[in-house]
């Protein structure tokens, strides 16, 4: 008989002060702390804090969305 394969899908939101790529990154592996058998990774929204007096960005914001297999 097939036995149908489930993922479940989470999202979070990782930060850093270089880059929305270490952003995702830090996302990542924060996820992997607490869960196994991540199969898959999705970029999604990408946001920046500005420092109003200069104009620059001051913290970079991406969220993701994580797929993992579900243990049966």
């Amino acid at each position: 008989m097939f036995m149908a394969r489930i993922a479940k899908v989470i999202e979070v939101v990782g930060s850093s002060d270089k880059s929305w790529q270490d952003a995702a990154i830090a996302a990542l592996d924060e996820a992997k702390k607490t869960i196994h058998g991540i199969t898959g990774l999705e970029v999604g929204d990408m946001t920046a804090r500005i420092d109003p007096n200069n104009g620059n960005i001051t913290e970079y914001h991406t969220a993701v969305k994580i797929a993992f297999g579900v243990e049966h």
